[in-house]
């Protein structure tokens, strides 16, 4: 159902709370469609690729996805000493479950996503994202995170990386104190778990120090936030937060236990670093 746009046609993100907007240029309606659960847009747009955009909010495009799926995956991979079984919740492009199986320690992946139609539009309009979904490591389930979570066995993942959209509507429930600590039995001593966190400059008080006081309360012993760009989201500006089931000070999350055997666009052993270092005005959230 492409439909042809007539320039200059912009997509705009509007954030009303901070006074400002993200806006792309766009080519052409590639498909749109309301599932069970959101209202799903396909743009083609003049420099960013595909766009995906979910109830009006924009999800990810072609040009710069890389940055926020490597960050919410290769940091916590990479501090884990074993990481064998890993559940991504959310995450229906398949872009963070992707990055997860380039890591060799990994035996299983399983992505555990609300709505099936974000995975298999994903796999027409962003194909690169979804390249490993035949990995035998990977698997596949359609439903709620929440609910999974607290139905999984005891002291059974590795690491459960949360890749969910804003805390609104379905996603809600995936930033409470009870999911956490849900997340918190589900994972064996050590294990941790990654939360994208927002923006540090719009959203430090109302949602990363909240997040880390959670978990925190949740059981887990240490919190780490990380911080990198992010071009086409809020303020320009991205952040997942990392909580570990062990003491404070049991990993030293700051150096890459493992050398890096695959290639990469954005991570780095510096980045895996630097991205600990927060500004002076959110110390307080670490």
């Amino acid at each position: 159902m492409s439909q042809t746009l007539t320039p200059p046609s912009l997509f705009t993100e509007v954030f009303e709370s901070e006074g400002s907007a993200i806006g792309l240029q766009l080519e052409a309606m590639l498909h749109e469609e309301q599932s069970p659960y959101q209202k799903i847009t396909i743009y083609k747009t003049s420099h960013f690729g595909n766009l995906m955009v979910l109830d009006g909010c924009i999800m990810l495009t072609q040009r710069e996805n890389f940055i926020y799926h490597e960050m919410m995956s290769h940091p916590a991979l990479f501090s884990h000493p074993k990481p064998e079984s890993v559940v991504v919740i959310g995450g229906g492009d398949c872009g963070t479950l992707k990055e997860v199986l380039k890591h060799p320690e990994v035996k299983s992946a399983l992505q555990v996503e609300i709505d099936e139609r974000v995975t298999v539009l994903s796999q027409q309009y962003f194909p690169e994202l979804c390249e490993s979904n035949k990995d035998p490591r990977a698997q596949f389930y359609f439903g709620d995170g929440i609910q999974w979570v607290k139905d999984a066995a005891k002291e059974s993942i590795d690491l459960i990386i949360i890749d969910s959209t804003d805390p609104v509507g379905p996603a809600e429930g995936l930033f409470a104190v009870d999911f956490y600590r849900n997340c918190f039995q589900a994972l064996k001593p050590g294990g941790m778990i990654v939360q994208q966190s927002e923006s540090p400059l719009f959203h430090s008080d109302s949602i990363i120090k909240k997040m880390r006081a959670d978990l925190l309360q949740a059981g887990f012993g240490q919190t780490v936030v990380r911080a990198f760009a992010q071009p086409v989201y809020p303020s320009g500006w991205w952040s997942c937060t990392l909580g570990i089931k062990g003491p404070q000070g049991s990993v030293d999350y700051k150096k890459p236990l493992r050398a890096r055997t695959f290639s990469t666009r954005y991570y780095t052993e510096q980045i895996h670093e630097g991205s600990t270092y927060l500004p002076a005005f959110m110390t307080a959230n670490q």
